[in-house]
Order: structure tokens, then sequence, then C-alpha cells
């Protein structure tokens, strides 16, 4: 039954609820005769007494508005001159709400045979209304409902949409949803419809219970199915809410992991979901059988195609007599038999196994019969799908022309090669289907082509370089042509760098690449005092470098370089330089043999071999390069320097991808660097450390000068070496030779984690960095002196030019170390080009007290300006407290670190995150426990 209240002036709603059954259509017409006058009791009486027959002698509809009377007749068998009865009558009523246009129906002139059907037509639906739903938008459901504005409103059609919402919300794992319709009434018999929904939480797999398990334990089996129980372990997972189809799927799931155990007779007895009692969750219980378990009887091949030897066949497989029975087993097998005879040509050979059971020896013979088929030959390639992506760009990358014999060896990697591109989305399969003739095969590659344009424009912050810009775009398939177009732009607190790249991979469609970069870089190093980075040298490198590459063979390739690069290598003069030159005392000796600009011309050559199914993101294959370089052919660098880096990828079965990677390199001078210099300049030497190695800091590993600087005083007696590392000087110097090696394990996460592109991984890894001569000593203290006074007590002598300093005993510490002098350095500055040395005018001079001049008499209020005045100026001195300076770090031994790593895709871009401890170190080396870097690539 439908009620409603009228919608007041004032527009306030008010709703009555829709029942979710129907009142028999009888009854209401009896109720309606009770309340009528007596003729309609007189009809009930008739409807007792046995069937009088009268002739309908007019027959009209009244109450309609928006259907013809003839509609409403039409659905009828009453007609003018007709007999009827009560009955008949009945039975029209029933017809006629049967067809769900009318509300109601009486029928009135039962005595006179003047029939009259009054209607009250159904109200037409104003607005369809959702109010709950926060889960589903309403675009989602509206297109599954049935109901819509100017749709005529019916009770069948609410029930219906309610259950289609229901439905929706089952889908989704939200059995606890509920949906109430109700209706608003308006003027005009229109109304609108209200779905108020109460969604209700995710209905999730409280517990599965196993029952006939003997051989394996319930968390076993749990952890066959993709369902899991829903734990607080599982809070990343989206397979913990019920699914009715995964509950098919886990049922094949467990039969298959029996069958791969040896338990050929394993049966699903039952299984059943039960809602509990709150609808929040689901327990799951299966009743298996395992049965025996079986061993493989005798294993033979039977092949039809000539080609084959039978014996050899069988002698290759992967089973053996006695071995244990396994079904995946005897499919891998199916698979490896098919893809030989592809190799020969075969592409539709069809094998089959027969299985032969012993119940009594719990053995399970098999054959496996190669059909006789003919040797197939590639009639078409086609490719389908590429609206940007020329044909020629897809068909390089065949290792199969249209004529040749059919290879499914050759056709798997002309598969990879495609998936290498990048351009196509990664599913990617070459189909094979009949060709025109039994021995033909056409290859159709359908591509799904993705985005090759890439434009960043990106912020971030990194524990390496702090506050990074980047901008970039970049085309990977220009113009359809494959050719890659890039520029690039980065800025950070210690790096800029611009970068402009072409590469066309086929030159003159040959199987050439040619590609060319040109470059400005601008880097800044640094060491550390405290937390307070102190930027060191400065190096800018201007070129550019052309490439060409040529395939030797499908995975061998050998690429020619020619690069030539102008570099830059200053420092801060305000702080490093004293009178126009570098002061080894500020900056060390070892910067300041580094200072100055060179050109480097240099020529390489890389042999590279290369099977990767994927260079963006590989999960099986490997890639080593091997590749020397040689600076020299003019330009002021001369060496020889060779590398090598080598990768594996293992996809080691449920989604875990194994990685294992060694990388080293060693340069050799082609000049001398004389004693205490290593002729291989700073800059061209190998430095280790964040971000390949982690677990250490920014060139963290490797050789390295500590200045170390001591508390206390001479006058003291108690100078001692300063043990605060934040207080300890420290610079990496690079090394000639390196090597870094890498286990790593990529693991899978649950649906949800992974459409967030959430990947995390362990890790391991070892490297060194070592190989250059100790540098010579920044400066040599001079050991105070002391005379022993006529009471005992001991005078300090600062001063070599002392008299008394040749027969001066040498003055120690308390701890029996020498105490050592600081070192007067006179100042000057460089005057038209000339070194000029600076003087203190006297405090006590009434012109100038304290200024400095290059005056020894008098001053001058200009540098190098005439000297006017009396005052005797000293020299101007700067001292330099004593230090010490350690060479540490170049050993070749190995540095270990093992750490976990999380890749994230997130909404702020590429965000790298490792926690990574180094167990194994060598003095001087700088450790990192956690890095994270936003905004940069991989």
């Amino acid at each position: 039954m439908v009620t409603a209240l009228k919608v007041t002036k004032f527009g306030v709603r008010a709703t009555a609820g829709l029942m979710a059954g129907t009142t028999l259509f009888a009854l209401a017409t009896a109720a309606h005769a009770q309340q009528a006058p007596a003729p309609a009791a007189q009809t009930s009486d008739a409807a007792v007494a046995p069937a009088e027959t009268r002739t309908i002698r007019s027959l009209r509809v009244e109450g309609t508005q928006r259907l013809e009377p003839e509609t409403v007749l039409s659905y009828t068998r009453l007609r003018v001159g007709q007999a009827y009865t009560t009955e008949s009558l009945d039975q029209a009523i029933r017809d006629v709400l049967a067809s769900e246009l009318l509300a109601d129906v009486t029928i009135e002139g039962v005595e006179t045979g003047d029939i009259v059907l009054r209607v009250r037509e159904n109200p037409v639906i104003n607005r369809v209304i959702l109010e709950g739903n926060k889960r589903l938008k309403d675009d989602k459901i509206v297109k599954e409902i049935k109901l819509a504005p100017r749709q005529m409103f019916t009770r069948t059609a609410v029930r219906a949409d309610v259950a289609r919402i229901v439905e929706l919300y089952r889908r989704q794992g939200r059995f606890a949803a509920t949906v109430e319709p109700k209706m608003v009434s308006l003027d005009q018999n229109r109304v609108d419809v209200v779905f108020e929904v109460r969604e209700g939480p995710k209905s999730k797999v409280r517990q599965i219970n196993i029952i006939g398990n003997q051989e394996f334990s319930d968390g076993k089996l749990r952890g066959e199915m993709a369902t899991k129980q829903s734990r607080i372990t599982s809070l990343f997972s989206s397979n913990t809410s019920y699914d009715q189809d995964r509950l098919a799927y886990d049922q094949q799931k467990l039969r298959q992991f029996y069958l791969t155990q040896g338990y050929a007779d394993f049966r699903v007895v039952s299984a059943v979901a039960e809602l509990t009692p709150d609808k929040e969750d689901f327990i799951i219980t299966y009743v298996i059988e395992e049965g025996p378990r079986y061993k493989f009887g005798e294993v033979t091949v039977d092949s039809n195609i000539r080609d084959f030897d039978d014996k050899a066949l069988a002698k290759g497989l992967a089973m053996q007599e006695g071995d244990w029975y396994n079904a995946k087993l005897v499919e891998d097998t199916i698979d490896q038999l098919s893809e030989t005879a592809g190799a020969f040509g075969y592409a539709f050979a069809n094998v089959t196994p027969d299985f032969k059971r012993d119940r009594e020896k719990l053995t399970m013979s098999l054959n496996f019969n190669i059909a006789e088929a003919r040797r197939t030959y590639v009639e078409r390639i086609d490719i389908v799908g590429n609206t940007q992506t020329q044909d020629k760009v897809i068909r390089r990358e065949m290792r199969l022309a249209e004529g040749d014999a059919f290879n499914t060896f050759l056709v798997k990697r002309s598969q990879d090669r495609i998936n290498s591109l990048g351009y196509f989305n990664e599913k990617f399969e070459i189909e094979q289907k009949e060709g025109s003739a039994p021995d033909r095969v056409i290859l159709t590659a359908n591509v799904e082509e993705k985005s090759t344009g890439e434009l960043t424009l990106s912020a971030g912050f990194s524990s390496l370089e702090r506050f990074i810009f980047q901008g970039s775009v970049r085309q990977r398939n220009f113009r359809g042509k494959g050719q890659d177009l890039r520029l690039s732009a980065d800025y950070s607190s210690y790096s800029k760098s611009v970068e402009l790249g072409f590469t066309e991979p086929y030159l003159f469609d040959q199987n050439v690449a040619l590609g060319g970069t040109i470059f400005r870089r601008d880097y800044n190093s640094f060491n550390y005092l405290g937390t307070d980075r102190r930027t060191t040298y400065q190096q800018v490198s201007t070129g550019g470098q052309l490439v060409l590459g040529v395939p030797l063979t499908e995975y061998w390739t050998l690429s020619g370089r020619y690069s030539l690069t102008h570099d830059s290598v200053t420092l801060d003069e305000s702080t490093f330089f004293t009178g126009g030159q570098c002061d080894p005392l500020k900056a060390g000796r070892y910067l300041c043999e580094a200072l100055g600009k060179r050109w480097t011309s240099a020529v390489g050559l890389s042999l590279i071999y290369d099977s990767l199914n994927s260079r963006l993101r590989p999960t099986r294959g490997q890639r080593l390069v091997l590749g020397t370089d040689f600076a020299g052919l003019g330009g002021d660098v001369k060496y020889l320097r060779g590398r090598f880096d080598g990768d594996k990828y293992w996809n080691v079965g449920s989604g875990f991808i194994f990685s294992a990677g060694l990388e080293g390199g060693y340069i050799h001078s082609l000049e001398d660097g004389g004693p205490g210099v290593d002729p291989v300049r700073i800059t061209d030497r190998f430095f280790l450390g964040e971000p390949q190695f982690r677990g250490f800091d920014i060139r963290g590993v490797g050789p390295r000068i500590q200045r170390i600087g001591y508390t206390g005083t001479v006058a003291g007696g108690n100078q001692t070496l300063i043990t605060d590392e934040d207080q300890i000087f420290d610079d990496a110097i690079g090394g000639r030779a390196y090597y870094l090696g890498k286990l790593e394990l990529e693991i899978p996460l649950g649906a949800g984690a992974r459409e967030m592109g959430i990947r995390p991984s362990i890790f391991f890894m070892a490297g060194a960095n070592w190989g250059v001569r100790e540098p010579n000593k920044t400066a040599s203290f001079t050991q105070a002196r002391f005379l022993t006074n006529a009471d005992g007590s001991k005078t300090i002598l600062t001063d070599p030019s002392n008299p008394a300093w040749a027969t001066a005993a040498l003055a120690t510490n308390a701890d029996g170390s020498p105490s050592l002098l600081p070192i007067q350095t006179p100042q000057s500055t460089v005057v038209n080009g000339v070194s000029v040395p600076l003087y203190a005018v006297p405090i006590t001079d009434s012109v100038a007290p304290g200024q400095l001049t290059t005056c020894s008499i008098g001053f001058a209020t200009t540098v190098g300006g005439a000297c006017s005045g009396t005052s005797v100026n000293s020299v101007y001195n700067v001292q330099t407290d004593p230090f010490v300076e350690r060479f540490l770090g170049n050993s070749p031994k190995p540095r270990l670190s093992v750490g976990i790593g999380v890749n994230w895709n997130s909404p702020f871009g590429p965000l790298r995150l490792d926690l990574a401890h180094a167990f194994l170190t060598q003095e001087g080396d700088d450790t990192k426990l956690f890095t994270f870097n936003v905004g940069t690539a991989f």
C-alpha cells in the first residue's frame, strides 16, 4: 500500500514509507466496497451468490489525466453488449492494475449495466534523490537504476531499484547496506522518489575455517588463497573483504595447490560463507577431502613430428618416474614441448597428456602425445592500435619478417623488444592466428599506446641537496618515429644544470643509433663543520657528447662516443685566498692543487649486452656494460678510464623480484703528478656514497682528509686533539678505483598498495673506493720551547728568533705530546696585479688606529695609495692554530650495509625512502641511517 501526505504551501516535505510488500488488490477493492453506499454491498452479496449474468449497456472511464480512456479499456476484456459477471469485473480490475499505469481502480454501475471504471493514475516522477551514499557516488548509482524523472511511478520499479542499489553495495563488500525508499507527494500528481541509503561498514572476512585437512595446516592453506582474514597485518590488503567470485577462485587455488603436492584426488566438498548476525563480517568454512598422494609413474613422449626424438625429449622433461606428482609440472611440460615445436617452426603443434592412474600403487603415468603438424611460415604481420607511432617503429623491433619460418623464441623476443620501447601498455602480447593455409600463421601486434610525452615541473626536498627545483620536457616518441628529445633544468643549493639531448635510434632507417647532448653543470663540493655545510670548491662543466651505437647481434651492441668538456674549478677567494693566491692553510694543499681551467677531449667505447624484458621496470633478464674512455685527443687532460656495470633480474614468483648488481671502475693518468700529488685530478676521480650506496652519506666512502684541531693552550701545556666529530673538517678527495655490489628483493603488497604505487624492498650492499696517493701535508707546526727558571718555574718561548731558542728545551703537553705553536702568516693584497704586503696601524695611533694599510709608515686612505703620517706599522699576520691532518679511507676493504627501502609514486612526485644500517665500515667513513628524496627520479 502507498500512502502520502500533501506538501504544504511552505514547501516542507513530508514522507511516508513505501511498503516492501504489496497488499492484494482484491483486498483493497473489498475495503473500498465496505466504505461505499449500499450498491457496493449488493455487489459483495452478489459475489457470494451464484454468478448472475448481465449485459454491459455502456462502458466509460473516469479519472484519467494523462492516459486516454481507450488505453485503460484496452487492458480489459470488457466490451459494450457483452455479458459480465462479478468474476469478470474482478478480473478486469486485476488486468488494469497489472499494467502498472494506475494506482487504484473501482467499478460502478454494476446493477444497471452502465459500467464506469473510476481510476486514479500513478503519479509522475519529478526527481529521483539519493541520500546517505558516500562510498558510491550518484553517477555510479543513477546509471544502474531504472527510475528517472518524467517516468511513471510504480511500486514494482521502486522495489527493483532498491534491489539494484543493494546489489551495487554487495559488489563492494558492504552486505550490511540497506535502502529505504520514500515518496514525497507534489501537486499535479507528481512525486519525488527518495532513496535513503545506510551504507554500513565493509564486510570483512573474520575467519576462514578448513575442515578435513591432515597433511597441511590451516595457515598454510590460507596462505594459498587470495582471500585473507581481516587482521592488523593485512592493513594494506584489499583481499580481506568478502567477494563471492573470489570464493570460487580460492577453491581453484586450493585444488591447484594440492595437485602440485601430488594429491590428484583432492576435492572441495563444500564452501559456505555465513554472514555474522551483525552483518559486518563473514565466516567462510571449507570442507575438503585430501585423498592419497601420488607419484609419477612412467613418463614418455610420443611425437608424430618426424624432426623430434621421443626418447631425447623424454629425458629432458622436468619430471621423472618416482617423483611426487605435480600438476603444475605437467602444464609447464606441455608449454615446454609446445615452445620446442614452435622453435622448429611448428606454430600449431598440439600437445596432449594421456594420464594413467594406478590407485593401488598410487602412481600417475603420463604420455605426452605431440600430434602431427606442418612446419609453419609467417604469412603476415599486422600492426593494430597504433595511432601515433609509425608502423616501421614497431616492425623494426620484430625479430621475424613475413615469409620467415615461425619461431616461438623470436616471437617472444619481439614482444620483449616492443615492450621495452615504453610506448605501449605493459600487457602487450603478439597474437598468433591461423593463416590462409594450414602452414601459414598471422602475427598480430595489438598495441595500446600510452602517453610518451613528459612535462615535469616540481619542487621537493632532498636530504642530499636540500630544496630542489626541477623542470623537464621530454618526448620519447618524437613525431611517432621513436626519436627521443629532451630538455631539462635543475636547481638546488649545491648543484645547477641544464641539458638538451636528442637520439635517433635508427639513423636513415638503418639499425644504427645516433645521439647528442649539450650541457652546462655547476656543482659545489662541500664538507661539514657540525651541522653546517661549508662549500669547498666550485666546478663548472660545459660541453657536449656524441654517441653512436651499432648492434652486433640480437643482444650485443657496440657504442662509441666523443665528448668535449671545459672544466673550471675555483674556490671562494674571500675565504681561501691570501694575496690573490690559494692559501693551503685555509683550503688544504690538495684543493689548491685542483684549481684551474682545463679542456678534456675524450673518446670511448662500450660493449653492451642487454636481454632485459623491459628497460623501464625489468623483472627478468640481464644487462652488462663494459666501457673504456681515453682522454688526450688534444685538451689538457690525459687519462685512461675503464668501467663495468652489470644487473640481473629474476622473477622468483608470487610477485617477488630479485635483482643483483655489480659495478666498478678504474682510472689511470697518463701524466705524472709528482711526489705527494696524485696525477688524477680530483674532478676526474670516482666518489662513492649517497644516493648510490645506501647507508652512507654523500661521498661518505673512500679517501678523505680530516683536519683536527686542538683544545687548550701552549702556555697551559694542555693541548689535546678535538674529539667532537662535529668540529672536525672532513673533505672527501675521491679514489682511482671503486666497486659497488647490490642484492635487492622487491616485495609485493596487496592490490590497494600496488594501486598507490608503493613498492617496498630489502637490500644488501657492499662497496669500496680507494687508490689515490697520500697528499702532501698542508703545514708543519713548530714545537714550542721553554726555559727553566731559578725557582723551578718554566718560561714558554713562542718566538724562534729569541736568542735563547737554540738552548731551550722542547715543550710538551701533560700527556707527553708535543706542544705546537700557531703559524703566523703575513697577509697581502693585490695592487695593479702585484702582491703588496699589508700592515696594521698601531691602536694608539690618533689617525687610523688598528686599520690595515699597504704603508709601512703612515696610512693611505685607498689601497695602494699615497702614504701620509708618521706611525710605524707592523706586518699584519693571520694566525693559524695548530692542527693535524689524517689521511683515511684509502682501502679496498668492503663496506657493508643492509636495509629496507620504499618507492612511492606519491601525489607530490616520486618518493624514495631508505632505512639502511652500515654494519661494516673503515675509519673515516661517514654513515647515514635514513635518507629520503622527493621530486627526483629514482
